[in-house]
């Protein structure tokens, strides 16, 4: 049994006669006929009522049919997956990103890679702090979205876009706030927990950053962990602004205004890549669309 047998049974099957079939697939009604025969004998079954003046399944035959399409997609598929591989597109690509970024910004371009190389795999990669970078310079990933801000990047080594400025905003819950009705330091928040997201990374290895001396700190691996403590009056934090939006109108969170401490913490988000590392080229396809985005925000 052929895929070539195969077609012959999806489109004698479809057409209903072997002279229509034989035009939809440039062969003679001869050589269908003789391949649907040989079918037949390979099968050991009846494939077409004959008896009528169009052909018809038998119901073996329509059974037959039914997952002869089913092979037949399939192997387009592969063929479809083997030009892909062909023309040097690849397989997947890695993009791994810093938690805090607001993937909603990038989400046309993923359409659009979706869309444009449906056979390649995209992998998105959840990092916190310096785990991002980690991964690129360990070569587990094509492209980065990631702060910069304490990072090794060296020039040479690194090739970056800048793609906006996020804001990171200390909130608590109304609960919390209950007990500190003067709150005005976050030395008062001392014995009240900060929550605080663990680096994926080793660039803070050894170093706890944003908390003060003293400060008792529960320590959580993602925002979404750390957004629910903070909602639940358990602790307090600071929190991507597009993520507590809601909260904030909604009352559920509170802004804190500390005299004290920093209460809003700008931050840039930069595409990276590595400069001696050839991309292939849906990544490389990434990549140009991330430089048209940040061109687009910097002109708005």
């Amino acid at each position: 049994m052929t895929l070539e047998q195969l077609k012959m049974l999806k489109m004698v099957a479809q057409e209903g006669s072997l002279k229509a079939a034989s035009e939809r697939l440039f062969k003679t009604q001869a050589a269908l006929s003789q391949g649907i025969k040989q079918l037949e004998i390979q099968l050991g079954i009846q494939l077409f009522d004959r008896q009528k003046y169009r052909l018809s399944l038998t119901s073996q035959g329509q059974q037959i049919y039914q997952r002869a399409l089913k092979l037949l997609d399939q192997a387009a598929e592969i063929e479809m997956l083997s030009h892909h591989f062909m023309t040097g597109h690849e397989a997947s690509i890695t993009l791994a990103f810093e938690g805090s970024f607001d993937l909603t910004k990038i989400l046309p371009i993923l359409e659009d890679i979706q869309n444009r190389f449906p056979q390649t795999q995209i992998i998105l990669q959840q990092e916190y702090i310096t785990g991002a970078f980690d991964a690129l310079e360990k070569g587990n990933t094509d492209l980065v979205i990631t702060p910069a801000d304490g990072l090794r990047i060296i020039a040479h080594k690194f090739e970056t876009i800048a793609l906006y400025t996020g804001q990171m905003i200390n909130v608590a819950a109304p609960k919390l706030l209950e007990r500190h009705p003067k709150l005005c330091s976050a030395q008062e928040l001392e014995k009240e927990y900060q929550i605080v997201v663990q680096d994926s990374g080793t660039g803070t290895k050894g170093l706890t950053i944003g908390v003060k001396e003293g400060q008792r700190c529960w320590y959580v691996n993602d925002l979404a962990t750390k957004k629910m403590l903070t909602l639940s009056g358990m602790g307090w934090g600071r929190l991507p602004s597009y993520l507590v939006d809601q909260e904030l109108t909604s009352g559920a969170l509170k802004r804190l205004n500390f005299q004290d401490a920093q209460n809003e913490l700008e931050i840039t988000y930069y595409a990276i890549k590595q400069r001696n590392r050839l991309l292939g080229p849906v990544a490389s396809q990434f990549w140009q669309s991330l430089s048209l985005l940040a061109a687009n925000i910097e002109s708005e």
